[in-house]
């Protein structure tokens, strides 16, 4: 019995030993799993990842447009920045910068210089590019063309408060516009031109122009404008691919008319805003070859304004329909066109033997009804007409597509026309904050152009938000940042202490 029970006692720490290696080996395995689970997240994570601006007012989220252009990008593009530390926008900048990076997949890369400390880095890259500007700015290079973009490009600033001490104040940061635009000259190379037509007392391009701020917006998109003089050629330069008509107020003459059609028989492109007021036969009569009819009346809404009163009004609210390509990504967007605003009549059927495409892009809210007789004041009779209103919908946008396909993927040369049955809606005393017309525009312009890639909503301007608070306001913010703030911990603490104590 006594040699048994040796036997047993030598076994168990063996059993144990045994158990506490299995034990020690398991542990070991999870440890290098869970490091191994970590790395291959933490790797996944890095290459694959999203980044989202929570901000107010998305001061460094690029916009649709902005990322559409970078994934058109074939080469590398080297960014050389040139910002003084002390600059009111350095930090803007760089996040900025860092937004582009990741939104180019790659294409980008970024070298800062501080001029101040890395003298001689800096004066290796001024030579190299011939920078002659003391001012804070960076050097975009792409396929051995190079631009700079300054710091008051990208950025409106406030130095009013400099003479009571203050710093420098940032009104409005635009550098991804800046940027954007510096990229497309640099990657398209040569301009696009746009013909704009003169003769009929439309806007002018020079000088005091009412469309200012659209001639910016395009120009931003590596295009160019070239005034254009039916009077003065013989046929539409070949060098313009598309031509814009904005609000002749007089008729074109036969000869033009027929420059007019042989610029479109050869695949021409043009934009065409027309103002109801003006009296355009022939110019009409063209449109009605291509199964567009603009109608001799005026888009009007009766709008409550009380409990038994009503207003009229001529502005025509209108959204954007998401069928072709240009308003795809305006879809359902709501915009203003100002000033008088006739109805257009499509009939695709009448012109589908010519391969002519049509395809409605806007289209008056419900309750617009089309006057005849816009010029009566007679309130009585105005609502009468507005009661008969069928309520179909009202197109006052069009696009006209001869040849080609009807397939986006499908490249194929056309006749292309956009038209729009107010010319009011771009002038700078019509534009809003919001730039709904101007993303439409410019969504129409690369259309015309074959820049499909282009078509989407354009970087905005990020504003710092300002406020202002009267006497009475100023009051009330006493009382609560006095009172109530300290009162409502105390009442919270009072609540606690009592229900302890009972």
């Amino acid at each position: 019995m006594e040699t048994v029970t040796i036997v047993e006692e030598t076994k168990q720490p063996t059993r144990k030993k045994i158990r506490r290696l299995q034990i020690g080996l398991n542990v070991l395995v999870q440890v290098v799993l869970v490091l191994f689970l970590a790395a291959m997240v933490n790797s996944i994570a890095f290459k694959h990842y999203r980044r989202w601006d929570s901000s107010r007012d998305k001061k460094y989220a690029l916009s649709d447009k902005t990322k559409r252009f970078l994934n058109t990008i074939k080469g590398k593009v080297r960014i050389t920045v040139f910002f003084s530390p002390n600059t009111p926008i350095t930090v803007d900048v760089q996040n900025l910068l860092t937004e582009f990076q990741y939104a180019a997949k790659g294409k980008i890369d970024i070298e800062n210089i501080d001029p101040e400390r890395n003298l001689s880095r800096a004066k290796e890259v001024v030579d190299k590019y011939k920078v002659v500007s003391d001012e804070s700015l960076l050097v975009i290079d792409y396929a051995g063309r190079n631009k700079t973009v300054k710091a008051s490009e990208m950025a409106d600033v406030d130095q009013s408060g400099m003479a009571f001490g203050e710093g420098p104040r940032v009104t409005a940061f635009k550098g991804e516009q800046a940027i954007t635009s510096a990229m497309m000259d640099l990657v398209e190379g040569k301009k696009n031109t746009l013909g704009y037509v003169l003769g009929h007392k439309e806007p002018p391009l020079a000088g005091n122009t009412p469309i200012s701020v659209l001639k910016t917006f395009i120009e931003n998109e590596n295009i160019k404008f070239q005034e254009l003089n039916l009077f003065d050629v013989g046929a539409i330069p070949s060098e313009l691919k598309a031509i814009v008509i904005d609000g002749p107020q007089y008729d074109f003459s036969d000869r033009e008319m027929k420059l007019l059609r042989d610029f479109w028989e050869k695949q021409g492109r043009i934009l065409l805003l027309l103002d109801p007021a003006a009296k355009t036969p022939k110019l009409n009569a063209f449109l009605n070859e291509l199964g567009v009819k603009a109608n001799d009346d005026r888009l009007m809404v009766f709008l409550r304004t009380g409990i038994q009163e009503v207003a009229l009004t001529r502005d025509v609210q209108a959204h954007f329909l998401g069928g072709s390509p240009i308003t795809k990504r305006l879809a359902e967007v709501r915009a203003l066109f100002f000033g008088g605003t006739s109805s257009l009549t499509l009939e695709p059927e009448r012109v589908r033997a010519a391969n002519i495409r049509l395809e409605p892009l806007i289209q008056a809210e419900k309750g617009y009804f089309a006057e005849k007789d816009y010029n009566s004041n007679d309130q009585a009779k105005l609502q009468a007409d507005a009661k008969r209103n069928p309520g179909t919908a009202l197109t006052i946008g069009v696009s006209i597509e001869k040849g080609g396909s009807a397939d986006e993927r499908v490249q194929v040369n056309s006749a292309r026309m956009v038209v729009v049955s107010n010319a009011t809606f771009l002038q700078d005393n019509a534009l809003t904050q919001d730039q709904q017309a101007l993303d439409f525009i410019s969504g129409s312009v690369n259309w015309l152009l074959s820049r499909e890639q282009l078509i989407g909503i354009a970087p905005k301007v990020p504003k710092t938000l300002t406020f202002s608070l009267n006497e009475d306001a100023l009051r009330d913010l006493r009382w609560i940042i006095l009172v109530l703030l300290p009162l409502v911990p105390a009442v919270i603490g009072g609540a606690v202490w009592w229900r302890r104590r009972a």
